[in-house]
């Protein structure tokens, strides 16, 4: 970057960038973000009738192009350049606009405190580097994301460059395996990798002239002189696989050949999935709105792990000898619980063989706040103690200890983080939705929203839980590291202040193999696709169909004047991120469209009085107000009403058979449940393209993916669809089919579940063998925990007592 902006100061085009500065001034903001000032220079362009080529490829073009943050200071202008993805660059211009000057992140931090007069010296600085430095690193910014490929690769480089030592590191590991004391895979009959080696060599050859499907019980004693234990395979051909497998790995070390041997390696029997602040539950419940997603997403990955874990124990051989997998998820009991089970300290996850819902109490208090359901972002005083409590139930339920623990959303990653601590098991950090990028400068303001969002426990959580976790999951590419035009959501997190109480100078390591791309699946049992007639219920689709077109009800805004229009559907829960009322807004603008289609809208609340905080309150009577404003009656159908899983599929499907079509309208989507639930159904899909909802629908010709600050453009783009398929009638069903295809190919349970398990079974071999700076980096976010985040949560709990 040096060499670009010293040719911008250099040349003829020093006077546009001082114009442009200047008009930036005119504005009346001190703080521009990369639209506006995108949309700033293209107006200076446009005012200064300067050629098309300018705006792009001349060198203040590219600058500005690369530049995401502008502050303009009295004496000076601060530019937060992003020449690629994962990589930020200060750069600041003097008013005398003579040379620019690269500046430190600190500097940064300081002029950003300053723009909201509330700097102050010597603040804390956080920073994570130092305890990365010297780990392997990705190299390219395009491979973020895939960390189980990357140390594949690496740890085979490592055993070509020196098998011998690697020989032996691969035979500790498979010697520690154990299940409750009973050793797996190998006994204390082999003393080192050589001798491992060789007796792999003889079981071959012992198990060569044995029929392939004589069970592992009928030759076990024969592989026990050699000294080998249960674990290596069900049947002769399973065991002699596997014993192939690793010689080829210790002959001739390759990554595909590390991954089908470690997929094979009994390590996981018992996964904790925590979810803390959801109403946990499977009937008349599946979380609150804010929630729900996130519910149905871990009872759906309980199911697949626990699928799967049964599956590979019994081709492991190791189901005959009394092992199974037991999964559990970790929520807390509410007594509260209107009408539902979630004050139940165990329920048994139907459908599965050993999936349970294990609810542990928060501590009473006076008053007695824990009795109710608390909020996410309230429930940070009470995490500690129920990590505590929650170690001695998991540990008498499991009757040992789990071996991996994966947190959902920030506040479980916090209890994983703990509990993974305390016990020194695997640690898996899915965030789900990371709240401080859908909040535009809730860092920067956070004092402003404290009382009603707390995000100073919140983000310095997530700080440390992310950093903790062994490994990070993420749905999406854009969910770590964004887009060259946007921030991710995980990268938010490297560089930021929280004015008055921390710098974070280096937050996270984007570049650490610690993330993986291991996105969801659906559930087909209940979400599929419109023409699976036979899997369809008649009766269920024709009261599905008069609910949403017809039916009277005083939960119902709206009675369609002609319910023959093809049907625009939306579903999600009323809030300002979601944006349903900038649909509802956008569709009543639109007169064409409200001639050609009706806009269907389900929700699971109709009026304020139902809102659990004012922003639901608010957004709920301002959708009220836009049906009124713009007549809406006759062409909308405003349902807020929450349906069943089974009755939601079945509106998908409804909407399918009229040729209908799907909106997610939202601001942000870190990824976008209702997306897969649509598009599985057969729907056209729609989505914002801010977030990892755009890597959802493969749309290289950018038809699908819509920005919801631009109405025309969105309209546009949705009446040319309508004209496709009035102009082809095929259209909408090669569409339909695409995105059924899609999916199935890409998000189904079983994949996420055979990948998770083979990052946590790699993750844990990688930190044998290399153990990094681990301990050191755990002890520091301790600190973090004790004197940052017990000292803000302490304060929440202060406030609710207030009350």
């Amino acid at each position: 970057m040096q060499e670009l902006v010293q040719t911008v100061l250099n040349s003829d085009e020093k006077n546009a960038l001082r114009q442009l500065i200047s008009s930036l001034g005119t504005s009346g903001k001190q703080y521009l973000l990369r639209n506006e000032i995108l949309q700033a220079f293209a107006d200076y362009c446009q005012k200064s009738h300067k050629p098309a080529y300018f705006f792009h490829s001349s060198a203040l073009g590219n600058l500005i192009n690369f530049t995401h943050e502008i502050i303009l200071e009295e004496e000076s202008t601060w530019f937060l350049l992003r020449p690629w993805i994962a990589s930020q660059e200060v750069w600041r211009l003097g008013a005398d606009m003579t040379h620019f000057e690269k500046m430190t992140p600190q500097a940064l931090l300081d002029v950003r405190d300053r723009l909201v007069n509330r700097y102050q010296p010597h603040l804390l600085e956080i920073d994570l580097k130092p305890f990365y430095q010297g780990s392997p690193v990705i190299d390219d910014p395009r491979n973020i994301g895939q960390g189980l490929a990357f140390l594949n690769r690496y740890l085979c480089n490592q055993f070509e460059s020196d098998p011998k030592h690697w020989l032996e590191e691969l035979f500790q590991v498979l010697h520690r395996l154990q299940y409750s004391g009973v050793p797996l895979m190998i006994s204390d009959r082999l003393n080192s990798g050589a001798e491992l080696a060789a007796a792999v060599h003889q079981a071959i050859q012992l198990l060569s002239d044995k029929p392939a499907t004589e069970p592992f019980e009928k030759f076990r004693f024969d592989l026990q002189a050699l000294g080998f234990e249960p674990g290596w395979g069900n049947t002769a051909e399973r065991v002699r696989e596997t014993l192939e497998l690793f010689d080829r790995l210790i002959d001739s070390p390759e990554p595909a050949v590390l991954e089908a041997f470690v997929a094979r390696v009994p390590a996981i029997f018992r996964v904790v999935l925590v979810s803390v602040h959801g109403w946990v539950g499977q009937e008349g419940v599946l979380g609150r709105p804010e929630t729900a997603g996130q519910v149905m997403y871990v009872l759906e990955q309980a199911h697949s792990l626990e699928s799967k874990l049964r599956e590979d124990i019994k081709l492991a051989g190791l189901d005959s000898l009394g092992i199974h997998p037991k999964v559990i998820i970790l929520t807390r009991l509410i007594p509260n619980c209107e009408g539902t089970a979630c004050n139940l300290r165990l329920e048994k996850l139907q459908g599965s063989e050993n999936a349970w819902i294990l609810r542990v109490p928060f501590p009473d208090t006076n008053p007695p706040i824990t009795q109710n359901w608390i909020s996410k972002f309230e429930i940070w005083p009470y995490l500690e103690s129920f990590a505590l409590e929650a170690e001695r139930e998991l540990i008498a339920e499991f009757q040992g200890k789990p071996n991996l623990i994966i947190g959902n959303y920030s506040d479980g990653n916090l209890v994983a983080f703990l509990l993974a601590r305390r016990l020194k098991v695997t640690h898996c950090n899915i965030a789900h939705s990371l709240e401080k990028p859908k909040y535009l400068f809730s860092n920067l303001y956070w004092q402003d929203l404290e009382d009603k969002y707390h995000f100073s426990a919140q983000f310095t959580s997530d700080l440390i839980s992310m950093n903790a976790a062994d490994f990070i999951i993420s749905s999406s590419y854009q969910e770590i590291v964004g887009t060259p035009d946007s921030i991710g959501q995980y990268e938010s997190y490297k560089c930021f202040t929280m004015p008055q109480l921390y710098h974070v100078v280096d937050g996270i390591d984007l570049f650490n193999p610690k993330f993986n791309m291991v996105p969801p699946g659906v559930n087909e049992n209940l979400f599929f696709p419109y023409n699976q007639i036979a899997d369809r219920d008649r009766e269920a689709r024709a009261k599905i169909h008069e609910l949403l077109f017809t039916q009277e009800d005083s939960q119902i805004v709206g009675n369609l004047e002609n319910t023959k229009k093809r049907p625009i559907f939306a579903v999600a829960p009323i809030n300002f991120i979601k944006n349903l009322t900038g649909l509802a807004e956008f569709f009543g603008k639109n007169k064409e469209l409200q001639e050609r289609c009706n806009l269907i809208l389900l929700t699971s609340k109709f009026t304020s009085e139902q809102a659990t905080h004012p922003e639901e309150a608010a957004e709920i009577e301002r959708l009220h107000e836009i049906i009124n404003q713009y007549q809406l009656q006759n062409h909308i159908r405003w349902l807020g009403i929450r349906l069943s899983s089974l009755d939601l599929g079945e509106a998908y499907r409804t909407v399918a058979d009229c040729r209908g079509i799907f909106i997610h309208y939202a601001r942000f989507e870190a990824f976008g449940r209702t997306l897969l639930e649509a598009m599985i159904s057969g729907l056209p899909t729609f989505a914002t393209q801010f977030g990892g909802a755009a890597e959802i629908i493969d749309d290289s010709e950018n038809v699908f993916h819509l920005n919801p600050t631009d109405s025309e453009g969105t309209a546009k783009k949705v009446l040319h669809f309508l004209d496709e398929c009035e102009a082809n009638p095929e259209y909408w069903h090669e569409i339909s089919a695409k995105v059924i295809e899609r999916v199935r190919n890409k998000y189904n349970w079983t994949l996420h579940s055979k990948q998770l398990l083979l990052i946590s079974k790699i993750s844990k071999f990688w930190d044998y063998v290399t153990p990094e700076n681990r301990e050191a980096r755990l002890r520091y976010l301790e600190t973090l925990y004790h004197l940052v985040f017990k000292p803000r949560a302490e304060k929440i709990l202060e406030q609710h007592i207030q009350r």
